[in-house]
């Protein structure tokens, strides 16, 4: 049974395992190696985290490890290791049939030149709203991005700014997307509902950005049309599993079918055989293995912190700061935003905090639907501004050191908007129409 105490040697744990994964990318950092956060597997890191938990905390042996067990066999903590494997095999088999290709030079056919900034975010936007994946988005797109700002005079920190502001974008509002997973599942909602409160702040954003990149982004020279091969029915996967999942079809359902969808057109293309197909799909499992294992280690973890008194004591702490529903909510987002800029990874940091924020916003009735939504948004927007996150130091590399991070920075007009029209939805909540409409029922712990 959980004891109720309040200990900061509760949070000796976690605090290790931030250390040691921080440091090892400070010092790989500082020694020039490439990608240096992301060279120490965080499922080591946290795992020293686990060691630690057990060499410090009271109670035998045994005690500890059923506490262990039993946290990472929490229903929303397998609920979504399997969305992971099915996300990133869904995502896998697409790729292969040419889902990715086809859409990205679907967008390029139909949006005129002297939009190319502009075209740049939408592209990028809508490729990792339906992929999933900011970094997907920005490896698709980037070698693209370069080549047309070098032929049309559009700077090219303009045109890589666009792009990953319009991957953040999809990173933050996808129903597939590994920080949209772990956001609703620490919180026990429903992606349709984080997506319906998101999609009111990040549609306002994406609009005022592409606003800004039409009036500044024209180019000096607009390049000739080209011809893009694409496909239509090779972006069907992508729509209908965006299309079911924000209607509200079981997750598990609309990804299995697009697996099977993005097969069959795999077949009639003769992009792979069956074989080649089974392969595809365990490739996206194996994709997934990393977080897969970080999920399930940080719900043992947490379990632990919390029998500790760890998460009681920080709850403490911040209770000191929080005056309300309001101040709260604030220290929710600025908890998940810190841990990202400390950890380089957008879904680890709401991974940590996710439990956190849960008893944040039990204790001050804040709705989880908006919770979800601010560690989401928050988290991302941390993740779209270090210079040392994956999605910004693979944006540079295509550049052959044409740019710099601090060309990039002052231009990422999208994020610097996500996070003022957030903090502005927190004490003027604009974007809480349909909460308000369905209001939560804090004793059954579902919306009314």
């Amino acid at each position: 049974m959980e004891e109720k105490k309040s200990s900061f040697l509760g949070l000796v744990p976690f605090i290790v395992f931030i250390l040691i994964y921080l440091g090892t990318g400070i010092i790989l950092k500082m020694k020039g190696v490439p990608m240096a956060f992301y060279q120490l597997p965080a499922p080591v890191a946290i795992f020293v985290g686990v060691i630690v938990a057990f060499l410090i905390f009271k109670g035998n042996l045994t005690e500890k490890f059923d506490c262990f067990l039993k946290g990472c066999g929490d229903q929303d903590i397998l609920i979504m290791c399997i969305i992971y494997l099915l996300a990133g095999a869904f995502a896998t088999v697409s790729k292969a049939m040419g889902g990715v290709d086809s859409t990205v030079n679907f967008g390029l056919t139909y949006i005129p030149p002297q939009f190319i900034a502009a075209g740049i975010f939408i592209i990028a936007a809508f490729i990792s709203t339906a992929t999933g994946t900011s970094v997907g988005s920005i490896v698709a797109i980037g070698p693209i991005g370069v080549g047309l700002a070098q032929k049309s005079g559009v700077p090219m920190a303009f045109v890589m700014a666009a792009l990953i502001g319009g991957a953040m974008f999809g990173d933050n509002l996808s129903v597939i997307s590994d920080t949209t997973i772990a956001a609703t599942r620490t919180q026990g909602v429903e992606m349709r509902d984080k997506f319906r409160v998101n999609l009111v702040i990040a549609g306002i954003a994406a609009i005022i950005t592409l606003v800004l990149l039409v009036i500044f982004g024209k180019p000096e020279v607009v390049p000739e049309v080209q011809e893009y091969a694409y496909s239509l029915i090779k972006i069907i996967p992508y729509i209908l599993v965006l299309g079911l999942s924000l209607v509200g079809v079981n997750v598990f359902a609309v990804l299995t079918l697009g697996i099977m969808v993005s097969g069959i057109i795999g077949f009639a293309y003769g992009e792979f055989t069956l074989l080649a197909y089974a392969g595809e799909i365990y490739n996206g499992f194996k994709g997934m293995n990393e977080i897969f294992l970080l999920s399930l280690l940080t719900g043992g973890l947490a379990a632990l912190v919390r029998r500790a008194g760890g998460v009681h004591w920080l709850i403490e702490q911040a209770s000191k700061m929080m005056k309300g529903k309001k101040s709260a909510t604030l220290g929710i987002g600025m908890l998940v935003g810190l841990i990202d800029v400390a950890v380089a990874n957008n879904t680890v940091a709401i991974i940590i905090s996710g439990p956190i924020a849960k008893n944040i916003s039990e204790e001050y009735k804040i709705d989880p639907r908006k919770t979800a939504t601010i560690l989401d948004i928050f988290s991302c927007v941390g993740q779209g501004i270090i210079p040392y996150g994956a999605q910004m130091l693979i944006l540079l590399s295509f550049t052959n050191g044409a740019i710099s991070f601090l060309d990039v920075f002052p231009l990422l007009w999208y994020q610097g908007l996500l996070l003022i029209l957030t903090l502005v939805s927190i004490y003027i909540p604009f974007s809480d129409m349909y909460l308000r409409k369905h209001p939560w029922n804090f004793e059954t712990g579902k919306a009314e």
